[in-house]
């Protein structure tokens, strides 16, 4: 007779025959795979039609993202009735669903859901969480996560060169200067959760800065040759002023926003694992489909090879984010935790990408695959929210009991 979980895990229902290998799906309640599977069916039928062309064009598709807001996926009804907060578990899959189809579409995504919404979650306090939280979850307020600079990505802990100043002449505003780089989605946010150093004291702070505030200037980075479809912007910041009350007041020093860091390093693991689902899934169905010396290619040992390491990046890594999941919802977030699953899973998204590029063959260079698309933006994730280096020193430090960053 079979069991319950294997009723709920039809091929009716089941959503990823790639996470039947130790089965991670099975975590899922059938409300959430319901969830899910409309995600999936916008991405089967709206997104990936549009992908390869916007992709090439180097510009996002505007028609999603209203499509894609109104699907009510950060805190679904059907999963938050009860006013309980949606899982985990579900958020994880949530962000693994749209990288297994686009990268640029999961970063879309998680700059409000994950980044933005954690800046607020962590950063702002209970009566700034009570006004900005609803509207956040809704995207009646959007935002991005504005800390990276020009000059200062990996070293941006002690390097932060923005600065914010109280203004003697008006009680309870702020005077912020400096750039940023790098922040997806800046060109159509409401506003720009900026980090800035305090001249007073040296220490970080954060504001909600208007993205059309006088002295906000914000400029697209073109010539990208991974996550073409994310707009990726550059910040200027000249005088632009905030009062204290758009000042985030939690955040009053770099522990607070290594705090956010923490959580969105392992949004950043999910994408990493989704995308090597995702090129493992396109590479599979080419191979079953393309023959060469009249058999297919998916019958010749050196590429099954190939397919079963891909395979085993893939259920590692799934494995790895679902552990630090259910880790982090239990309360227990760690830094070496998120930066060892961000690490790991990067490491192996670059190999699965490569793989999967290779058995497809001069095919793999094309959009008409989708294996293309992957493996170029698999150098992005494989660099934001820590660099392999940052993280792999994150988790020597945890190890050795001593810091080996440079100061």
């Amino acid at each position: 007779m079979r069991t319950t979980t294997e009723l709920a895990l039809s091929e009716e229902t089941r959503l990823y025959d790639v996470a039947d290998w130790y089965d991670a799906e099975a975590l899922l309640t059938n409300d959430e795979r319901r969830v899910l599977g409309r995600l999936r069916k916008f991405l089967d039928e709206k997104a990936k039609p549009l992908l390869g062309e916007y992709w090439e064009r180097g510009e996002f598709p505007e028609q999603l993202r209203q499509p894609l807001i109104d699907l009510d996926l950060m805190e679904p009804e059907e999963l938050t009735w009860d006013g309980g907060a949606a899982r985990g578990i579900y958020q994880g899959f949530r962000i693994f669903e749209l990288a297994r189809t686009d990268a640029s579409l999961a970063t879309f995504y998680t700059a409000q859901a994950g980044l933005f919404r954690t800046a607020i979650r962590v950063g702002a306090s209970p009566e700034q969480q009570r006004e900005w939280m609803p509207r956040v979850v809704d995207f009646s307020l959007t935002g991005v996560f504005s800390l990276t600079e020009p000059e200062h990505g990996s070293d941006i802990a002690g390097g932060l060169a923005t600065t914010a100043r109280r203004e003697p002449a008006h009680a309870g505003e702020w005077v912020i200067d400096g750039a940023k780089r790098w922040i997806g989605g800046a060109a159509t946010a409401d506003v720009l959760a900026v980090f800035a150093r305090d001249v007073a004291d040296g220490q970080v702070k954060a504001f909600l800065v208007p993205r059309e505030a006088p002295g906000v200037t914000v400029s697209t980075i073109h010539r990208k040759t991974a996550l073409r479809m994310m707009q990726n912007a550059h910040i200027t910041l000249s005088g632009v002023r905030v009062t204290e009350a758009d000042r985030l007041h939690n955040v009053n020093s770099f522990k607070d926003v290594a705090a956010m860091l923490r959580a969105m390093r392992s949004d950043v693991a999910w994408i990493a694992t989704g995308i090597q689902a995702g090129a493992f899934e396109a590479a599979l169905k080419y191979v079953r489909e393309r023959e060469q010396f009249g058999r297919k290619l998916g019958s010749f040992q050196l590429v099954q090879e190939k397919l079963a390491r891909m395979l085993g990046n893939v259920t590692a890594s799934l494995s790895l984010v679902v552990r630090l999941t259910e880790q982090q919802e239990r309360g227990l977030y760690r830094d070496q935790d998120s930066a060892l699953a961000k690490m790991q899973t990067s490491l192996a998204m670059r190999e699965t990408v490569a793989l999967a590029r290779e058995v497809v063959g001069g095919n793999g260079i094309t959009l008409d695959t989708d294996v293309a698309r992957f493996h170029a933006d698999a150098e992005a994730v494989y660099s934001y929210e820590g660099t392999h280096e940052i993280n792999a020193l994150i988790v020597g430090r945890a190890l050795a009991g001593a810091s080996a960053f440079t100061h």
